[in-house]
């Protein structure tokens, strides 16, 4: 397969779609390639949304592909269509895959349907925080899979999650594809096995489209490295109990022996990501520096957050949201400190790294606490509390925002570049997967 003809066949685009254009994908695509591919409801989402899954013929083992697990991140509906094509418009690539596709463009509508105020501005950093929405732990489909160990049970309970969970065990995959985004990092990926090969091949993608690979803190303060810029799939009992949530897609994937594969992509590039040189500032100090700005953002928004909630009586998302971030955003603060080995250098990548998650996490926080407030205010809840602090969050926000736009200066990346690295991403995770 030559990965490269198949990520310049991508083609360009101006925006991410809505739900409804992707259901109208869902069928067009079917009407095209009606000897192809079945098009079928797996369930309904917690609005009534109907899940939908596209399944492509091609061998006989299967592979699942998952648009949209957390609703912020829409570069995977564009993906899981292109993929559909190449499948349906080739026959030698389905026959060399060897895989018969189940492929769901978006698995969390009503969530999607919350983000779809910036889905047209896709470059536009405030719009994405000012229309910004990601669930509570306990409201994500990625995170609410069933699980038990360490002496702890997770049941599940979200429809979506169990239409997902069921198509798994009808299917039992050999290969499940999660499709992430970030927002100011490199490029990275998680695979669920130690496979260098993979891993090598994965890691050297990003760089065909221009995007530089992550080389900052990753995500998780214990991840581990399989190549640069590839971890291991986090996951298990603990990482949900440390959450209060459940097991990832990956957790539920396992039961099959299936290789999972998750794709980080950024929105904007920024060539510090990519930078290992070293600095003068030692790391345990941009450590202890992005710590206490992150505490001060828990305690900034916290203290709005104490002096409202009583008033508050419309139960939004946003609110859940925003109660779930300020217990997450102080849990991760205290997971990073004290970490061993940062008596050394930090280098460029380090640097801006952590800076960018403070203002990512700012910006989410504070966007989702307007968001709250802002439904008090559509429902006529206009107490002198609530008045007050939509005002002053709306202030703050518009202020962080400045500051992220003064601070980090990278370009946003163009979507058909973001897209084709997801698919060749998957294409050649599939070939490991079969073998």
């Amino acid at each position: 397969m030559d990965v490269g003809e198949q990520m310049r066949r991508v083609p360009p685009f101006d925006r991410f779609p809505r739900v409804d254009e992707t259901h109208a994908e869902l069928d067009e695509l079917r009407a095209r390639y009606p000897h192809l591919v079945r098009l079928r409801r797996i369930g309904t989402s917690r609005l009534g949304e109907p899940l939908r899954v596209l399944t492509v013929d091609g061998g006989p083992r299967d592979a699942l592909v998952i648009g949209g697990p957390h609703p912020n991140e829409p570069i995977g509906s564009l993906t899981a269509g292109q993929l559909v094509r190449r499948l349906c418009e080739d026959a030698a690539l389905r026959e060399e895959l060897g895989l018969r596709w189940h492929v769901i463009p978006c698995v969390d509508p009503d969530g999607a349907r919350l983000n779809e105020g910036w889905f047209a501005h896709p470059g536009d950093r405030r719009r994405y925080a000012r229309h910004f929405y990601r669930p509570a732990w306990r409201e994500q489909v990625e995170w609410t899979f069933p699980i038990a160990g360490d002496g702890y049970t997770f049941q599940g309970g979200l429809p979506e999650t169990e239409a997902l969970a069921r198509l798994m065990d009808e299917v039992r995959p050999a290969f499940v594809y999660s499709l992430h985004n970030g927002e100011y990092s490199g490029a990275f990926f998680y695979i669920n096995r130690s496979d260098p090969a993979l891993a090598a091949r994965l890691a050297a993608l990003p760089a065909r489209e221009g995007i530089p690979l992550h080389h900052g803190e990753p995500e998780m303060p214990d991840a581990q490295t399989v190549a640069t810029a590839v971890y291991l799939t986090p996951g298990g009992a603990r990482q949900a109990r440390a959450f209060g949530a459940g097991g990832g897609s990956a957790d539920y994937a396992a039961r099959f022996g299936a290789l999972h594969l998750i794709t980080e992509l950024p929105y904007w590039a920024d060539e510090r990501v990519g930078d290992t040189t070293a600095t003068a500032t030692p790391y345990a100090e941009v450590l202890k520096t992005g710590i206490a700005a992150q505490r001060e953002l828990v305690d900034v928004m916290g203290a709005a957050m104490a002096a409202v909630r009583r008033d508050l009586r419309v139960p939004s998302p946003f609110h859940r949201s925003t109660e779930d971030m300020l217990k997450t955003y102080q849990d991760f603060a205290d997971a990073w400190e004290g970490l061993p080995g940062t008596d050394r250098p930090a280098t460029v990548a380090e640097t801006f790294g952590n800076r960018q998650t403070v203002h990512m996490r700012r910006l989410r926080l504070a966007g989702t606490f307007c968001r709250a407030l802002d439904a008090e205010a559509a429902a006529g809840n206009l107490t002198r509390a609530v008045r007050a602090q939509r005002a002053r969050v709306r202030e703050v926000f518009e202020s962080w925002c400045d500051e992220a736009e003064a601070e980090s200066g990278g370009r946003p990346i163009a979507i058909r570049s973001l897209v084709a690295v997801q698919l060749a991403a998957g294409l050649a995770a599939a070939g490991h997967a079969r073998g």
